[in-house]
């Protein structure tokens, strides 16, 4: 049965009470847990001044159960700990799910850093900033991801194959969502800064090896041997213990011309333990979950070829370096590397999992990324139900819609209007009032087609289409920096869009009242010019003007040229907008009456 926005509302507000409730009961635990460590801490202190005033095995046994509680306490308060900071962040999530219904995007990731006032559609369709079709879609668990969904959007798919096998993939990944939204959680957990994955592919991707060969190899075996040796010896009187200040020289001697090379290697990995562990987390995540589609089979697979999968070497790694701060503790440290040269061994021990694993590393965390991107996009479909997969047409070109709306307009508010494209050479000229919806019904038609070449599901009953090239040109500004007025930054976006038509490329152009940065003979004059070059060059596309004369061109062109419009009427004293898209030129205007109401006088 088909969700609606009342069903999700409730299933997002269960969700929230749910984890809101276990983070409560954690939270307590937790207070609980704080006070009952300084009890037992001060009742074995207790225990152990009383019990020394008989015998030592008293005390030793209530400094054994005493502090052997104590630390079970504070393992479990670690615990409890992590488990609290995860409920907090799935209050988050939903707390966010719930806001992204109620059309809030406040707070959110808005990816303006990817946006270019150079790019074809980006800042015309409000791809990125506040209230934009970035903010609906990210629900980002990775830094990697977040940038992989943004550049998504920026070039979009044109291979029918792959935007098919996306479609069945965010299909999948819908129906998953506490999956999903564990995988976010996780993701959060793991505080990642923009350049830890960049950084630890790199890291991974160095070649030189300076221990891991025969002669640390073979000191690992001599070094201990000796060391035994030399502590029996003395322990027989064999040899003075004097002679131990000359077995401490040897260690030194192997560590000191390397301890540079050694604390950068052990800085750069201890700097990103936590990270790296929870990236283990999202691959286990991956590798347990059971998927039907071929491109998450795909991703899934990179990560369990060969012997160990993703999250074993991942954890492997997470071990060597928690292994390396041991040498943190410093009398820790001087024994380990004294009697067993630790940090030598750790080492080798961290050039041996670069080795086996570099080639691989920068394929984990692309797949790891590639799920990160398709769950946004699932979590976008899964709010929005109605919404449906496009259909790939086999005509040349085509782009046919039912009742398509706009995704940042609630359902119950939005108006759904056709679009119909099916050959090359086709453009629509929009006419209508102020405000009555012609700015909307491109945008709602752009920012669709954006949806359908990633894969995305649309806002419409039906949706069938060929991938197309995109450019756009309905809100151009001034550019203050470069100088440039409003009409020549605009002239010079539609000399972008001629360059690379006559460069062969076939576009879908969106185009709101163009040349409106000079006189009306000259606009109209230009307008009409423009669009018969356009036509001549092999583009489609819809043009929303007020100037009613561009009607006309249905008359010169008319297999090329249908007249599409907006109507607004005026019933008692007030305008009436039913938004719905009309064949035909406008007839009726609304500025001298807005005019009027606001108290300009009209002669």
């Amino acid at each position: 049965m088909e969700k609606t926005n009342h069903d999700l509302y409730t299933f997002y507000r269960k969700q929230l009470d749910d984890y809101s409730e276990k983070l409560h009961f954690i939270s307590k635990q937790i207070r609980k847990i704080s006070i009952w460590r300084i009890i037992i801490f001060l009742l074995t202190i207790t225990g152990i001044y009383v019990a020394s005033s008989y015998q030592w095995i008293p005390v030793i046994i209530t400094a054994i159960i005493g502090f052997g509680i104590f630390l079970f306490l504070i393992v479990r308060h670690s615990t409890l700990f992590k488990e609290k900071k995860r409920y907090e962040i799935l209050v988050k999530i939903n707390t966010m799910e719930l806001d992204l219904l109620a059309g809030k995007t406040t707070g959110k990731p808005d990816g303006i850093e990817w946006l270019s006032p150079d790019h074809p559609f980006a800042e015309d369709l409000d791809i990125f900033g506040e209230k934009s079709l970035f903010q609906l879609i990210d629900r980002s668990a990775t830094q990697q991801g977040r940038s992989i969904l943004a550049k998504t959007l920026l070039k979009l798919y044109h291979d029918e194959d792959k935007l098919f096998n996306r479609q069945q993939a965010i299909s999948e990944l819908k129906k998953k969502t506490r999956w999903r939204q564990s995988f976010q959680a996780t993701g959060m957990l793991s505080d990642e800064q923009p350049d830890d994955i960049d950084g630890l592919i790199n890291w991974s991707q160095e070649k030189k090896s300076v221990f891991d060969n025969l002669f640390y190899r073979s000191l690992l075996v001599i070094n201990p041997v000796i060391g035994i040796l030399v502590v029996l010896l003395i322990a027989f009187k064999v040899l003075a213990f004097s002679s131990f200040l000359f077995f401490l020289i040897l260690p030194f001697i192997i560590l000191l011309p390397k301890i540079a090379i050694i604390n950068r290697e052990h800085g750069n990995l201890s700097k990103k333990s936590s990270f790296i562990l929870k990236q283990a987390e999202l691959f286990k995540l991956i590798e347990k979950e059971d998927f039907k589609s071929g491109l998450l089979q795909t991703a899934k697979s990179n990560l369990v070829t060969g012997k160990d999968p993703a999250s074993k070497a991942i954890r492997q790694l997470s071990g060597i370096s928690e292994s390396f701060d041991y040498r943190l503790n410093l009398p820790v440290g001087i024994f380990l590397n004294i009697f067993f040269l630790w940090d030598i061994r750790q080492m080798i021990r961290l050039e041996k999992w670069k080795r086996h694993y570099q080639n691989k590393i920068e394929s984990w965390f692309g797949s790891l990324a590639q799920f990160d991107e398709l769950c946004s996009f699932a979590g976008f479909a899964f709010n929005h139900p109605r919404a449906v997969f496009p259909e790939f047409s086999e005509n040349e070109f085509e782009l046919t819609a039912q009742n398509l709306k706009h995704p940042f307009i609630p359902e119950n508010l939005c108006v759904g209007n056709p679009v119909a494209f099916k050959d090359w050479q086709q453009f629509q000229i929009i006419t209508g009032a102020n405000m009555a919806g012609k700015s909307t019904y491109l945008r709602t038609t752009g920012i669709n087609l954006v949806l359908a070449m990633t894969g995305a599901p649309v806002m419409a009953d039906r949706f069938v289409f060929k991938p197309v090239e995109i450019y756009t040109g309905i809100k151009t500004n001034d550019s203050l920096q470069e100088g440039e007025s409003y009409f020549f930054a605009e002239l010079k976006r539609l000399k972008n869009i001629i360059t690379e038509l006559e460069q062969g490329k076939h576009l879908f152009i969106i185009l709101d009242e163009i040349l409106r940065g000079t006189n009306s003979a000259d606009k109209q004059k230009g307008s009409k010019a423009l669009i018969r070059q356009l036509i001549g060059l092999g583009a489609s596309g819809m043009i929303a003007t007020h100037d009613l004369t561009l009607g006309d061109l249905a008359d010169v062109f008319p297999e090329n040229v249908t007249n599409k419009r907006f109507e607004v009427e005026i019933e008692n004293n007030e305008l009436v907008f039913d938004y719905k898209l009309k064949n035909g030129v406008s007839q009726n205007l609304n500025a001298t009456f807005l005019m009027k109401k606001m108290g300009i006088t009209i002669n």
